[in-house]
Parts: structure tokens; C-alpha cells; sequence
């Protein structure tokens, strides 16, 4: 049975933050210099669902493709929709996968581990190759996944394999936030948090963490990598698109993300925090208005 742990996070912050202790353009970056803005969003109601598994008909969870496209060889994000009382059986995928919950309750571990239900915020990872089951309970139960390359295929145990990798999950309760005297992403005027999740070995640069925003947020995430995806965890975000001015407002599984130097002017206008999943090769910089 896989162990929920902390420790994973600590260490993994604790490089990234030095790694990010040097200076870069990013603070630079204004609207007047952003020539041709390529912010992108994706709300949440026009995500298109079909079959994640089509060889199990009706009883396949759902999938909805955020970024990529998980039948090719390309990186992938998307969402998996699971009904109440949905339990897998043994199985493995080709490829390893990382996942956050949305909502609802989720249980992924080895085929005799007793349930772990995770809920929105939980983090976990799946090796490629290795047996395991996914369980859902709830009304809604929704988890962001992602690959570093596909296709995502579904495969019977006995193409069980060991790649090396070790399985994590990190219930929400585990997760380590760091606030702007931990880390210069933000800056010291801001109580946004985030918590580093994983850097790429193989994908130079390629990292996933978690931004909180509080109640009450208004500023700007700045980014410079040339792949930004952003999905909302929990919470609603008001996002402005540069290129209209237009507000969008992006409730759990709604999406936005760039493909160069961009300024992500976002503010939070309810009384609750909200949570993203951003993942990028390249720098975040946070800076709030007050």
C-alpha cells in the first residue's frame, strides 16, 4: 500500500526554491512589451466528453481533453469524470500519469490496499506498468490527469512491468504551502502561497505546483515559459483575456494557459480561496494589487 507522505514535498521545494533564487527577465515583463498576447482559456461547460475507455461501453469513465490529445505521442491534460460508486478493475496504462482530485472522492492504489479516499486538492502519481485500481465515490467525481507523453492506453495485469518509478499520493491535508518569504516567486506584498509537485527529469524544465490565491486576490501571474497550462482545482477565478479585455469567469476544471511572455491578470471575488494546477517549463512570478 502506497503511503501518504510530506516529506516528498519538503525535499522537492526545497531544490526547486534554490534553483529559483536567481535573477530573470520575468519581473520585466510589462503589457506594453507583449506584442501579440497568446492567452488562451477554456471554460469549464466547453469541454468535450467521451469514453475514457471505450472497451468497458457504458461502465467507461469519461474523459474531457483540456490540452493535447492523449491517442498521440503528444503531452496531455484531461479531465476524468467518474460515476458514484465507480471501481475499476486491475489494471495498468503504458504510460506513468499524475492526477489531482476536483471533486468528489478518489481511491487509486494497489488492487489490496484498503481505501484511501482523496479529495480535491489530493495529488497522486501511477508508474507505468504497475497494477492498481481506481475507485470514485459521490455526485461529482472529477480528477485532472496528465501525461508527459501519450498514447494513454489501458492494459490487462498481465502486462505488468516495473519502470523504475514509485507510486505517491499526497492527500490535501499534506500538502506544503510556502508564502513569499519562502520562495521569490511572489512577491513580498502578496499572501498567495504555492507548493512545488514535480519536476521533470527527462522534459527540461517542465515542473507542476499549486497556486493559492485568497479571498479577495487582484494582480497578475506573470510567466515566461513557452507552455503554460493552468487548470482551477477548487474556486472561481476571474480571468481577463488581453486581447479583448473580456472577463471570464473559471470555475473548477476551466482552464487557461500561453504559449510565450505572458501576464495573466486574475482576481478572486468570492469569499473563498482558490487552488490552480499550473504546469510549465518556465518561471511564475506573482504579484497582487492592494
Amino acid at each position: 500500500m502506497r503511503k501518504i507522505i510530506t516529506i516528498f514535498v519538503i525535499l522537492f521545494a526545497s531544490a526547486v526554491i534554490s534553483c529559483c533564487n536567481s535573477e530573470n527577465s520575468i519581473e520585466k515583463i510589462t503589457s506594453e512589451s507583449i506584442k501579440e498576447p497568446t492567452n488562451k482559456v477554456l471554460l469549464s461547460s466547453q469541454i468535450q466528453w467521451e469514453k475514457l475507455n471505450p472497451a468497458r461501453g457504458d461502465q467507461s469513465p469519461q474523459a474531457g481533453t483540456i490540452w493535447g490529445d492523449r491517442n498521440k505521442e503528444v503531452p496531455t491534460g484531461f479531465l476524468a469524470k467518474f460515476i458514484d460508486g465507480f471501481s475499476s478493475p486491475p489494471h495498468i496504462h503504458n504510460v506513468t500519469y499524475r492526477a489531482i482530485v476536483i471533486s468528489g472522492s478518489i481511491h487509486n492504489d494497489d488492487p489490496k490496499a484498503r481505501n484511501m479516499w482523496m479529495k480535491s486538492g489530493s495529488f497522486w502519481t501511477q508508474p507505468a506498468g504497475e497494477s492498481h485500481i481506481t475507485s470514485a465515490k459521490g455526485t461529482e467525481n472529477i480528477a485532472l490527469v496528465e501525461i508527459d507523453n501519450g498514447p494513454y492506453l489501458v492494459r490487462p495485469v498481465d502486462k505488468a512491468f516495473d519502470n523504475g518509478e514509485r507510486p505517491i499520493n499526497i492527500d490535501v491535508s499534506n500538502i506544503i504551502w510556502l508564502d513569499h518569504s519562502k520562495t521569490n516567486w511572489i512577491t513580498t506584498y502578496s499572501d498567495a502561497e504555492i507548493s512545488f509537485l514535480w519536476e521533470s527529469k527527462s522534459i527540461d524544465q517542465h515542473k507542476g505546483l499549486f497556486i493559492k490565491l485568497p479571498n479577495g486576490f487582484n494582480g497578475k501571474l506573470k510567466t515566461n515559459g513557452t507552455i503554460v497550462h493552468a487548470v482551477i482545482i477548487n474556486g472561481l477565478l476571474n480571468y481577463t483575456l488581453p486581447q479583448t479585455n473580456e472577463i471570464k469567469g473559471l470555475e473548477s476544471g476551466s482552464y487557461f494557459g500561453s504559449t510565450d511572455y505572458a501576464i495573466h491578470e486574475v482576481s478572486n471575488d468570492t469569499n473563498n480561496e482558490v487552488v490552480l494546477y499550473v504546469r510549465t517549463n518556465g518561471n511564475i512570478q506573482i504579484e497582487e494589487t492592494k
